[in-house]
């Protein structure tokens, strides 16, 4: 496998997601497809990577002897990288958060040494209201699958 352009580090993920170790799941974007000429979201792809490693803190407690990675923290970085996807230079300060999850679905367990490779697609773009369809692959095996419904919300429209 040779190496992958990274079209999104680090660095420009931390500017766009307000996630901190340990909670930041997403290490590099190496595909995003570009905004239709609408300006929608309908359409667009993502291909991100988070490397599993036997050092994050949840492997301590889960589980003991085999490691495996908690199914909330796959989906976590699938919507982390749904995040990535919606974010459009063009929106004011946005709040992204899950409204809600369909579908999810486990197939192989996560292991410290995996590379996940988290895929996403916008479905529909209702403005404040996302849909998304996500797979996660390693090594190209189906892992985990997701249908996720975030929320848009302008930082000053909150409460």
């Amino acid at each position: 496998m040779g190496v992958q352009e990274v079209v999104m580090d680090a660095e420009r993920i931390l500017e766009i997601l307000p996630h901190r170790y340990p909670f930041l799941l997403v290490d590099k974007v190496i595909e995003i497809s570009d905004l239709p000429e609408s300006g929608q979201r309908v359409g667009r792809t993502i291909k991100a990577i988070k490397n599993v490693t036997i050092n994050e803190p949840f492997f301590t407690g889960h589980f003991p002897g085999r490691p495996i990675m908690p199914g909330v923290l796959i989906v976590e970085a699938m919507a982390q990288a749904s995040a990535l996807l919606c974010y459009r230079p063009i929106d004011p300060e946005l709040k992204i958060s899950i409204a809600s999850i369909k579908e999810a679905r486990f197939r192989v367990p996560v292991v410290p040494g995996d590379t996940l490779e988290l895929h996403a697609r916008v479905l529909k773009d209702r403005g404040q209201m996302v849909l998304l369809d996500n797979q996660v692959y390693v090594q190209g095996r189906l892992v985990a699958e997701a249908q996720i419904l975030a929320s848009l919300i302008p930082k000053d429209k909150q409460s």
